[in-house]
């Protein structure tokens, strides 16, 4: 009978499999340290103790997730997998089903011990790592491509048009964001169709942001610009109808109705946050001397707006989404906390925490622990990230 694994076995264990993980991380590191002066700001991190440390929690979950998730080379079973006899098993049990053979594999324990159903633990945080990374940035983009679009031409021209949007923007704001996010994922709310209207407008603003940063740039040159809006809206419109209105032509992007209102929910509760801090910073340098001597060459609104005071507000804008992705994760968390988005069965960091919040007071910590420390060091690396952003936007 194969005997369980100390928690010097578990440590080993799990460096194996995390090798991949581990292995991308540090040819990361050698290589950016390597070229950091030619790498810009983010070569600049690696002048941070803090940015580096921020850096290296990041990277390593979020190569956990494409090893995970594209390769199938971390977990060591399958999520969802349920075993009646590995229901509450400690750390290092043997798999029921394993035991006894002779060439025993990765899967012969359950390396974190199985939950209150018998799914195996480490394969169930490794799961949340793909939701978290698939959900948390790319809903960030996609608010950060609202509030920008709005958030400039409200700064630049103010007037009525910056009134009626801060306005709107205010309202959303007003709401405290747990209740709008509950509101939102509701089955209720979901049956109305509402999330599939939010989504028709709030997913057009990448190609409306990008369509519109081509024409600036490129206005007086028309045989270059109409090749790249061309391009953006062959493929921003084709993954429009695919995630948008699950109407991909070619049949190759969908999005579960269940992600989709979860997505929505985030750019809705996010957006109007970014816009109001990207109109403030517009407010501030639509002022300096070099937006002057851009509206002296002729130079038009958008033109100054996208390529002149963009850029010189970058500083605060990634200081911003590296942690509003952090807010996120906690907000992705906290729904999964209460039942609410994901389906149920899905291994969900929130949800884990949850199932295992019962059993602390019968002493069973394996099943709450490992979600949370896994959330609380993706959050602690963003949040150290974006303290290195400043420190170095800071010097320049």
């Amino acid at each position: 009978m194969t005997d369980p694994l100390g928690w010097g076995g578990i440590i080993g264990q799990m460096m194996v499999q995390f090798a991949p993980t581990l292995t991308a991380l540090i040819a990361t590191f050698a290589l950016s340290i390597t070229y950091k002066r030619r790498l810009g700001l983010y070569g600049k991190l690696f002048d941070s103790t803090i940015g580096m440390i921020g850096l290296a929690l990041v990277l390593f979950w979020v190569y956990t997730a494409f090893f995970a998730g594209v390769l199938d080379l971390i977990a060591t079973h399958d999520p969802l997998d349920q075993s009646a006899s590995m229901k509450k098993k400690l750390p290092g049990t043997p798999y029921s089903k394993l035991i006894g053979k002779a060439d025993p594999e990765a899967g012969a324990y359950y390396i974190l011990g199985g939950d209150n159903l018998g799914r195996d633990v480490f394969s169930r945080v490794i799961a949340g790592s793909i939701k978290v990374i698939l959900i948390a940035p790319f809903a960030t983009i996609f608010a950060f491509m609202v509030g920008v679009t709005l958030g400039l031409p409200a700064g630049y021209y103010g007037g009525k048009f910056d009134t009626v949007l801060s306005f709107i923007a205010n309202l959303v704001m007003a709401f405290p964001v747990i209740l709008l996010f509950y509101l939102l994922v509701t089955p209720e709310i979901v049956h109305t169709g509402i999330p599939v209207y939010m989504a028709a407008i709030l997913f057009i603003f990448p190609v409306i942001f990008l369509t519109i940063l081509w024409q600036s740039r490129y206005y007086t040159q028309p045989a270059k610009r109409n090749i790249y809006v061309g391009i953006t809206l062959v493929i921003g419109l084709w993954l429009y109808l695919g995630i948008a209105w699950d109407a991909d032509p070619l049949g190759l992007i969908r999005f579960p109705p269940n992600l989709l209102v979860v997505f929505v929910a985030v750019v809705f509760v996010n957006a109007p946050t970014v816009f109001r801090i990207v109109r403030g910073l517009v407010l501030d340098i639509k002022t300096r001397d070099y937006v002057a001597a851009a509206q002296t060459r002729g130079e038009g609104p958008w033109y100054i707006m996208l390529w002149e005071i963009l850029p010189n507000a970058r500083g605060p804008l990634l200081v911003d989404f590296c942690l509003r992705i952090g807010y996120t994760t906690i907000l992705l968390g906290t729904l999964g906390f209460f039942g609410l988005g994901l389906e149920s069965e899905s291994a969900d960091w929130g949800k884990m925490i949850i199932d295992g919040r019962k059993l602390l007071s019968a002493n069973i910590l394996h099943i709450a622990i490992p979600p949370a420390l896994a959330l609380l060091s993706l959050v602690l690396g963003l949040n150290f990230l974006a303290d290195g952003l400043r420190e170095e936007s800071l010097r320049d």
